[in-house]
């Protein structure tokens, strides 16, 4: 059972006002997060960049570019949508390892501040535009330090089998020739090792990789202004067992690792911002006995939270309001036609019936933003609440939205 409020506003309300399955966010959660790093950063040269792939909602964007935040994006898209919330250029680091030459061009024109650069390829490919327009680009290194996250394979990003980053060996080359780039000013280093870490021991070891590459950089010449840290930190997906750091010991880390490198340090939080600030309400449409399972069958679906069928992601369901009547274990599922639509297994909750309202927790991140229309099902709703108000920041998608941009009438073109 869980309290009917979130940030002060009834839950009950507002599933009868949106309907469901609907998402709502905690505007005060974000912000007190983003206010406790900032905190721990005091006397840093650093730069928050929140990264947008785990949730690019535009309030969302909003709400953390008007707290100072840049935006860490890894795409064209997602370059658009952080221009329009407001996040200035110089905020804005471009990562990933398949930036196209036209989102390099479109990067350059709005004046990103850094591009974090994945491959020697890339690095002429940026080069070559920065000369076609007449500017120069500013650009990190990622570094891929073959450091266990100890977090799941497929969020995993700093082994040396991933696809990101690149070897000190190939690092060390595009240094050697960053003198022939002359429209690309090459003086920084990045680190990401994945996501959802829940000990400060991966961190520590990462940075002490690329802190000691920096050293021998500088000693050869090099000058480093700026280093990216990254991000990865974890959150509390299951209550009684996950414990992320505290924010604090994690900035002492990066502190401690780099103590004597006196430029910018850039972080880029996503998940860890938002991720607690989100939860899914989700009711319930009917019990199903089956021979051997007891299925409790829910409006929301892989579609909506597709993290349990990626990655057998664990989220704590609970009732909103009252709940009594014995404990069962009930294999909750979404309507979806997939037996991967499941969201817990013999998960034990009061005992369940048609209608019951639910809220599966920690939804913030990664949910909306990998949202589709599998089985044709509309986008949700999204709200977000503040201190006791509440306001629709999405509004659910209609069919005639999701089927917009088909054409309906072929034009056959012949050979």
């Amino acid at each position: 059972m869980t309290a009917p409020t979130f940030d002060g506003v009834d839950l009950i309300e507002l599933a009868q006002r949106f309907g469901t399955p609907l998402q709502v966010y905690s505007a005060g959660d974000v912000r007190r997060r983003v206010q406790s790093l900032t905190r721990a950063l005091h006397g840093l040269d650093a730069l928050i960049c929140y990264a947008v792939k785990a949730n690019s909602s535009h309030a969302l964007l909003k709400m953390v570019a008007a707290l100072g935040a840049g935006a860490d994006i890894v795409s064209g898209g997602e370059l658009e949508r952080s221009l329009r919330a407001g996040i200035p250029g110089e905020r804005i680091v471009f990562s990933g390892v398949g930036k196209t030459a036209e989102e390099i061009r479109t990067a350059l024109r709005a004046g990103v501040g850094r591009f974090n650069v994945e491959s020697a390829d890339e690095l002429e490919c940026l080069s070559g535009v920065a000369r076609e327009l007449g500017t120069v680009a500013c650009a990190a290194v990622r570094i891929n330090p073959d450091v266990d996250a100890n977090t799941h394979a497929k969020i995993s990003t700093g082994r040396a089998e991933n696809k990101f980053g690149v070897s000190i060996d190939e690092a060390r080359s595009c240094f050697a020739q960053a003198r022939d780039f002359t429209h690309v000013a090459l003086n920084g280093l990045h680190v990401h090792i994945g996501s959802q870490i829940l000990s400060l021991e991966p961190f520590r070891q990462a940075l002490q990789v690329v802190d000691g590459f920096r050293r021998e950089l500088e000693s050869s010449g090099h000058a480093i202004s700026s280093i990216d840290v990254g991000g990865g930190l974890g959150v509390r997906y299951r209550a009684a067992q996950d414990s992320p750091p505290d924010v604090a010991d994690y900035v002492a880390v990066i502190r401690e690792a780099l103590r004597d490198f006196h430029g910018r340090i850039v972080l880029e939080p996503g998940r860890w911002l938002v991720a607690e600030a989100g939860i899914l309400l989700t009711r319930v449409i009917r019990i199903k006995q089956g021979s051997e399972r007891r299925f409790l069958i829910i409006d929301a679906a892989m579609n909506d939270l597709p993290r349990p069928s990626l990655y057998g992601a664990w989220h704590d369901i609970v009732h909103v309001g009252q709940a009594s009547g014995p404990v069962l274990a009930y294999d909750i599922v979404g309507p979806v036609c997939e037996t991967g639509d499941t969201f817990a297994q013999a998960r034990e909750l009061a005992e369940c019936k048609g209608g019951d309202l639910l809220a599966i927790k920690t939804t913030g991140a990664y949910s909306a933003s990998m949202a589709s229309n599998y089985n044709s099902r509309p986008l949700l709703a999204e709200v977000m609440v503040d201190g006791g108000r509440h306001a629709l920041i999405r509004q659910r998608q209609s069919l005639d939205a999701m089927i917009a941009d088909e054409v309906t009438t072929l034009q056959w073109i012949s050979a």
